[in-house]
């Protein structure tokens, strides 16, 4: 357990941003009364139909982030498992990214990479990613003239980072453990 401030281990520090930022945001006022409207749907949306992996599949993942991320099973269950962590923005990012190079109008282009950079990437951002200031600096100048390539340099420490960090935690989590039985 966390003790002390002098004392805290850097994640529990981590923990703490990430608990405050997230107060920060549910505690905010809304700029206007439509903000307080919550969006109600006569048919709730169905989630996309995932079929469980074959053993032999959801073995692979351990060595594999990519095959995790290719998966719509594997990518739910890791989304799940960092969810419970309150570790879920490094992999929102990444997906954001992703779709992100799909846009092909300049205009959506810039409009959608100035909600990614707000939402990730400047400092004190509601779900910061943690990158190191040459990252976020390449990244920053890459959206001076926004491009699919403006967030790859980012998109890859991030991948690095779950794969180094978040793929061997999700292996040994309850999550994959009851996959794999």
């Amino acid at each position: 357990m966390c003790k002390g401030l002098a004392a805290l281990p850097h994640s529990c520090l981590e923990r703490a941003k990430e608990i405050k930022t997230k107060l920060g945001i549910l505690l905010q006022k809304p700029d206007s009364a439509v903000d307080l409207v919550i969006p109600y749907n006569e048919k709730p949306e169905k989630p996309a139909k995932t079929q469980k992996p074959l053993l032999d599949e959801a073995l692979q993942w351990r060595d594999s982030l990519d095959k995790i991320l290719q998966n719509n099973y594997g990518l739910a269950s890791f989304k799940s498992f960092l969810k419970s962590e309150f570790s879920e923005e490094n992999l929102e990012f990444w997906l954001a990214c992703e779709n992100y190079k799909k846009i092909k109008s300049p205009a959506k282009m810039a409009e959608k990479a100035k909600k990614i950079y707000e939402e990730f990437i400047q400092t004190e951002a509601p779900k910061e990613v943690n990158i190191d200031h040459f990252t976020k600096d390449i990244t920053t100048k890459n959206l001076v003239e926004p491009s699919p390539s403006s967030f790859d340099v980012a998109q890859k420490r991030i991948y690095a980072l779950m794969e180094k960090d978040s793929l061997p935690r999700f292996v040994r989590s309850e999550f994959y453990q009851e996959l794999i039985k």
